[in-house]
C-alpha cells in the first residue's frame, strides 16, 4: 500500500464510509464534560450530521478505521477484488483525528467500521482500541459507535461494548438466500448468533446496573443493524418481515435501511441500476408505522402491492393501508381510542396525543384537528368531528387519486 499522508486516508476512508447509513446519536446517556473534566457531550445536539443530496445522513467524522479487505462481498465496493483505493488508519490516527475534530467544533462524536484486515480478531482489536484510547486515555466522554465483526470473539465485542454508546451488526441482506448468493464468506447463522450475544450482555449488564451503581455500562444505546434493499430479489413485504423479527428476537434500537448503489467493476449477478431512493424512505416510513404507531408487522406487511409485495412509491404505507381497509374507517374523532386514530392517516402521534387531551374539555371541530396537522385534504375521508362526516366521500371508489399527492416533476433529465 502506498505511503499516504493523514490527510489523503481521510479522503478516502470517510467517502468509503458513506454506504453505512446507522449513524444516529439517540438513546445514549448523558455526559457532559462543562464541569472542568473530560473531553465531550452527548447532549444537546449529539452527533453533528452533514445530509448528503440523496437525503442520507452522514457523520462529519463517519469513517472506515481501512477500506481493505479480505472478503469478497458481490455488493461492496470495498470487496477485495475491487479496484479502488485503499488506505488504513493506525488505531491512533483515528483517535487524534477525533480529538482535533471535536476541538475544532466539528464533531460531537464518532463512527467507525472497517474492512476486514489480517482476521475478523485482529480488526475487531484495532476498532477497540480506538474507543479504549479514547475513553480512558482522553476521558472523551461524546458519542461512540463501533461497527462491530459478527467472526470475532464475542470477549472483544464484549469490550468494544464497554467504551461504546452504541453497537451495530449488519446482517447485511434481507434474506438468508440473498446473502448466500452475494457474501458466499459471511453466515447468517453467526450474525445472528453475535447479535444474540449482544442482546444479553446489554441485558445482563443493565439488570447489575439496577442492583449495583458501580456496574459497568454496556452499550447503553443499545444495538443496531442495517440491510442493503436492492441488490437481491427480496420484497418489501420480506424486508419488513425481516425487520420486524430482529426488533423481536434481539431487540434492537433501529433497523436502517441502504439502497444498493451500483459499483465499479459490478459483478454480473448484481442488478444494473440502483432502486428508487423512495423505496428505502417507504421502508422507513414502514418502520416507523410498527415502531410508533402500534402497527403489527402483518398490518403493514399488507400495504405493500399483493401481488410484487413492493410499497406503492406515490403514497406512504399508512395511507396505502388505510385505503385497504376502507371498513375500518371513518374514525370519530372525539371518541375513537388511540389505536384507531394513530391509523388515520395524516394524523401523527404527537396529533393524536394532543386530540386526546383536547376531548377531555371540548368537542373537537375540523378546524381544530386542522390545526394539528399539515393538510387536512389527506384527513377529511376517514374522520368525523363535531361538523364534518365524510357522507360521500368514504364510499367513493375513486378515493385514492384525491387523497395521494400531486405529482412532481423533479428533474427533466433524470437518470
Amino acid at each position: 500500500m502506498a505511503q499516504l499522508d493523514l490527510r489523503e486516508k481521510l479522503e478516502i476512508l470517510a467517502d468509503a464510509a458513506k454506504y453505512d447509513a446507522s449513524c444516529a446519536s439517540s438513546g445514549t446517556s448523558k455526559r457532559k464534560s462543562s464541569g472542568g473534566k473530560g473531553l465531550g457531550s452527548t447532549e444537546g445536539m449529539g452527533i453533528c450530521h452533514a445530509y448528503a443530496p440523496d437525503g442520507r445522513c452522514i457523520s462529519l467524522l463517519k469513517i472506515l478505521l481501512t477500506n481493505s479487505c479480505i472478503f469478497d462481498c458481490h455488493y461492496c465496493i470495498n470487496r477485495k477484488s475491487s479496484n479502488v483505493r485503499r488506505a488504513r488508519f493506525t488505531a491512533q490516527e483515528v483517535v487524534r483525528l477525533t480529538l482535533d475534530f471535536y476541538r475544532r467544533n466539528y464533531i460531537e462524536g464518532l463512527f467507525l467500521s472497517s474492512g476486514i484486515i489480517r482476521s475478523p480478531d485482529y480488526t475487531m482489536e484495532q476498532i477497540v482500541e480506538v474507543a479504549r484510547s479514547l475513553r480512558e486515555d482522553h476521558d472523551f466522554r461524546g458519542y461512540i459507535h463501533l461497527k462491530t465483526i459478527p467472526d470475532a470473539d464475542p470477549g472483544l465485542i464484549h469490550q468494544a461494548g464497554l467504551h461504546a454508546d452504541r453497537l451495530s451488526i449488519n446482517v447485511e441482506l434481507p434474506t438468508v438466500a440473498g446473502l448466500t448468493r452475494l457474501a458466499p464468506e459471511k453466515s447468517a447463522p453467526r450474525i445472528e448468533g453475535a447479535m444474540r450475544d449482544l442482546k444479553r450482555d446489554i441485558e445482563d449488564t443493565g439488570d447489575a446496573r439496577k442492583r449495583y451503581r458501580s456496574a459497568p455500562k454496556f452499550a447503553p444505546a443499545g444495538q443496531s443493524t442495517q440491510m442493503i434493499v436492492g441488490a437481491d430479489a427480496a420484497t418489501d413485504r420480506d424486508i419488513v418481515g425481516r425487520a420486524a423479527g430482529l426488533y423481536g428476537r434481539f431487540g434492537l434500537r433501529r433497523v436502517y435501511y441502504s439502497a444498493f448503489s451500483p459499483i465499479p467493476d459490478a459483478s454480473a449477478v448484481l442488478p444494473l441500476q440502483r432502486p428508487p431512493l423512495l423505496r428505502e424512505h417507504r421502508l422507513y416510513q414502514s418502520d416507523w408505522l410498527m415502531r410508533f404507531y402500534d402497527y403489527r408487522p402483518d398490518e403493514v406487511a399488507d400495504a405493500a402491492d399483493a401481488a410484487t409485495g413492493m410499497m406503492p412509491l406515490d403514497i406512504d404505507p399508512k395511507l396505502a393501508w388505510a385505503l385497504k381497509h376502507r371498513d375500518s374507517f371513518p374514525v370519530d374523532v372525539n371518541t375513537a381510542p388511540r389505536q384507531a386514530l394513530l391509523r388515520v392517516p395524516g394524523l401523527g402521534v404527537k396529533a393524536v396525543d394532543r386530540i386526546l387531551i383536547s376531548r377531555r374539555w371540548r368537542r373537537l371541530t375540523l378546524a381544530d384537528v386542522a390545526r394539528l396537522t399539515v393538510s387536512v385534504k389527506k384527513l377529511k375521508p376517514f374522520l368525523i368531528t363535531s361538523d364534518w362526516r365524510p357522507t360521500l366521500l368514504a364510499d367513493r371508489a375513486d378515493l385514492r387519486p384525491l387523497v395521494a399527492p400531486p405529482a412532481k416533476q423533479m428533474e427533466l433529465f433524470a437518470a
